[in-house]
């Protein structure tokens, strides 16, 4: 089952006047930087057995402004199987005046995902509401029996940016007899914290008055600024599949007999697309056919069907309809690699631009992707098998530097996915430039990409000429375009590299100043803007590490000569290294420009140095270079 406390599932049934949430109650505090303030969530959560618990969910949501009306929206989402009752919608206004009242025969129920052409059994009940004027307050409670019990959500104060929270509450009352694990995993920059009751045997989990989290530049994923609590029941049900999770061995042999050898059968079909592929050469040969051959013939369509939505797709399904999700492609694979008698590890993976790794010691059911490991003599090969243009052997940012569960015969295995150092996730520019009398430069340029740096550039793959010129003009706006071309684009699948050159011009890039000219020293650069924040609140994050190397060679206008340049220089922290060098030769001027910016979550009171740090950077990519007529 899906976190209860989704965005927009908020709701507190209101009985008088006071419990109307007259938004004159909110302190500053909590008004500050937020977009929405949670006035008082709570969950009370019923195990009656191990394919029995009831949520009775009730919450309360103030709407400071627009940003926040999707996050507030009252929202269900459930599964096939699942009862829902007792919906009761409130909409107050500023003053806690009651403006409408809803309940479920108002709501929409539509398949729970939003990717497309999908097969799925979660739902999404939701209600429209458009609101004529801001603040207001929405409250919104219903309850929900679920037969599996294996998804018990995290308690969390919440899950996104610029929202606060004045109380929230989970209470737990276990009925069951099964023993229900938790673990407190407190704020590492003490954030907030969660406060903890046992009476009677009865759990009582709470936070008060939390702070909104504001966007701020390079702020982590919330989730890595706010507590939780987790919880696992030893024993659980998945749509009529009882098993254990006391420990990750145990559940791997579940998750494995149960969820995955019902979907492992071979057929004819498939061993004879292994054998029309006339497999020879070493296994990482092997497989790189293999996984190509694949990408030509599958194509990416999310399927949330029978057991929760977490159960593959038959591998003859996948190979007969040429589609399937995350689980059916890495399992067809999988059944691929079986026929060639090539061993691989089904993987579960939290996908997210900000790394998030699955807890060793708490075993419970989570992730949110699926990619496949082959191991070999040389190393292991990860495979991810949604996209038609991925690399072989690489993972994008949002799956590398973080721990998968292998689900293994034996049981779970956590494993590794790589980390890419900052040489692996390069940028190499090289830029021939012609200078011109009327503050236009003529260039061409060669681009290429390596590692994270490769992920970010994927999508011109799948753009025709006008789009990726249009494409990189915009990504490249630090030059005024008059036209730009990108030519001879090569997505090397089999090295993971991306390459292409452009074709351009661009105006004003000079300035006259008497009979001379001026014109900064780095053409093409990330223009990000940076500020010092002496009230910053939050630790920042640098996510992956990076060089770009650049090489830039300027052709002076016929008659010219350099009469002023910058002194090279470089500058050294513990963020990174920056150093540009410059260099006269004959009628042209070479410079030379190389960052490395380190991976790292850093405490508030250093972003400033950090910002100073790439104010240096800027100061001398705009150094000015000063050319005359001859004398």
């Amino acid at each position: 089952m899906m976190k209860l406390l989704c965005l927009g599932a908020f709701s507190l049934a209101s009985i008088y006047y006071a419990q109307s949430y007259p938004v004159s109650e909110i302190s500053d505090v909590l008004k500050k930087n937020a977009s929405a303030v949670i006035r008082n969530e709570s969950t009370v959560l019923e195990i009656n057995k191990i394919d029995e618990i009831v949520y009775r969910n009730s919450s309360a949501i103030t709407v400071i402004n627009k940003d926040a009306v999707s996050f507030s929206l009252p929202k269900i989402y459930y599964e096939k199987g699942n009862s829902v009752s007792n919906i009761k919608v409130t909409v107050y206004d500023e003053k806690g005046a009651k403006i409408k009242s809803y309940s479920k025969s108002d709501f929409t129920d539509v398949a729970a995902n939003s990717q497309g052409s999908f097969h799925s059994d979660s739902r999404m009940m939701y209600l429209s509401y458009t609101p004529t004027s801001y603040p207001y307050t929405i409250e919104f409670s219903y309850d929900q029996k679920d037969q599996n019990t294996i998804f018990i959500p995290d308690f969390t104060p919440y899950n996104d940016f610029n929202i606060s929270l004045q109380k929230s509450s989970f209470k737990i009352i276990n009925k069951s007899g099964i023993n229900l694990r938790s673990k407190t995993y407190d704020s590492p920059f003490g954030f907030a914290s969660v406060n903890v009751s046992d009476e009677d045997g009865i759990k009582l989990y709470t936070y008060q008055n939390v702070p909104a989290i504001d966007q701020e530049d390079m702020v982590p994923n919330p989730k890595k600024i706010v507590p939780k609590v987790s919880f696992s029941l030893d024993q659980f049900n998945l749509v009529g599949k009882k098993g254990s999770i006391t420990n990750w061995k145990d559940f791997g042999v579940w998750y494995y007999n149960n969820l995955l050898t019902p979907v492992s059968a071979s057929t004819p079909q498939i061993k004879a697309e292994i054998a029309a592929l006339n497999l020879s050469g070493s296994t990482e040969e092997k497989v790189k056919k293999i996984y190509q051959y694949m990408q030509s013939k599958t194509r990416y369509v999310f399927v949330a069907l029978g057991i929760g939505g977490w159960q593959p797709m038959m591998p003859d399904e996948v190979q007969k309809k040429g589609y399937g999700d995350c689980k059916g492609l890495s399992n067809y694979m999988k059944i691929l690699l079986d026929e060639a008698g090539i061993p691989s590890y089904y993987c579960k993976v939290n996908s997210s631009s900000s790394s998030i790794s699955f807890d060793k010691d708490f075993p419970k059911m989570g992730g949110n992707h699926i990619i496949l490991c082959v191991p070999t003599e040389k190393g292991n090969i990860w495979l991810e098998n949604t996209s038609q243009d991925m690399a072989y052997n690489h993972l994008s940012f949002s799956t590398t530097d973080r721990n998968v569960l292998a689900v293994k015969p034996d049981g779970i295995e956590i494993m590794e996915t790589p980390s890419y150092s900052s040489q692996q996730n390069k940028e190499k520019q090289v830029l021939n430039i012609q200078l011109n009398p009327d503050k236009t430069i003529t260039g061409k340029g060669k681009f290429t990409y390596t590692g994270n740096q490769y992920d970010f550039n994927l999508s011109y793959s799948g753009l025709g000429q006008t789009e990726k010129n249009s494409a990189i003009k915009n990504a490249l706006s630090t030059l005024d375009f008059e036209k730009v071309e990108m030519s001879d684009f090569n997505n090397n699948r089999d090295l993971a590299t991306i390459d292409f050159n452009l074709n351009f011009k661009a105006v004003n890039y000079s300035k006259m100043v008497g009979s001379s000219y001026i014109f900064r020293a780095v053409p093409i650069y990330t223009n990000s803007t940076f500020y010092q924040n002496e009230n910053r609140n939050l630790p920042f994050e640098n996510r992956f590490s990076y060089e770009d190397d650049y090489e830039i060679v300027y052709q002076l206008p016929v008659g010219y000569t350099i009469e002023e340049m910058p002194e090279n220089s470089a500058v050294v922290s513990d963020f990174g290294t920056y150093k540009i060098t410059f260099e006269k030769k004959d009628e042209k001027l070479i410079v030379k420009r190389f960052i490395q910016i380190k991976k790292g979550l850093h405490s508030k009171e250093k972003y400033n140095d950090y910002v100073s740090f790439r104010k240096k950077i800027m100061n001398a990519d705009n150094s000015k270079i000063l050319i005359s007529k001859k004398s």
